[in-house]
């Protein structure tokens, strides 16, 4: 009688682990499959502010000629885009202070329109609040139909208090197919195509 009254507490207890750890899986999923939406949102509402008032503020920079900083450039696309993606020019050696354009070329290689966002990182992450974007195509839906192709402008500035320690900065995006927005693009498309008669 003892035995099987703790067989099932054992059972109860097991079956609460696993009904909590089941739980803790569907949330972790539910956040991977939102990443992408809620970083396109903090874009938005959050890093455009700042865009703009970094525009203004690098007009107070000096420019340092004295020193110079490399800036690497570096383009990726997730598996589940079918697109190709790069930067024209892979390295840049800029005086920090100074307002400096480089050039992303993207590509779909896909049959059907394919709307993209690109999530950009700076490495190391000591410099990353040092690297200023004035101007970003990663705050924006990108969308390409199609065989086309597009330059994408990225303007950026080295705030000259980098610490004299970092030399080289590396800005890397990597480009998603915004799945939802890819699907309510198709669905327009088809829309607005007459019937086949």
């Amino acid at each position: 009688m003892v035995d099987d009254t703790a067989a099932g507490n054992s059972i109860q207890r097991n079956k609460r682990l696993l009904t909590r750890a089941l739980a803790v899986c569907g949330a972790m999923f539910l956040f991977g499959f939102a990443c992408v939406p809620l970083y396109r949102i903090a874009c938005e509402h959050v890093f455009r502010n700042k865009i703009y008032n970094t525009a203004d503020s690098a007009k107070g920079f000096r420019v340092d000629e004295s020193r110079w900083v490399t800036v690497q450039f570096v383009g990726n696309v997730n598996s589940q885009l079918d697109w190709s993606f790069a930067p024209e020019q892979v390295t840049m050696r800029v005086h920090p202070g100074a307002v400096n354009d480089a050039w992303y070329d993207a590509a779909n290689k896909a049959q059907t329109a394919i709307v993209g966002n690109a999530v950009p990182s700076i490495a190391p992450s000591q410099g990353s609040p040092y690297f200023n974007k004035i101007e970003c195509f990663c705050f924006t839906e990108q969308v390409l139909k199609p065989g086309e192709s597009r330059r994408m402008p990225v303007k950026f500035v080295v705030d000259p208090k980098l610490p004299k320690t970092i030399d080289t900065l590396t800005l890397s995006y990597t480009f998603y197919n915004n799945r939802p927005a890819t699907k309510k693009l198709a669905e327009q498309t088809q829309a607005t195509q007459p019937p086949n008669s």
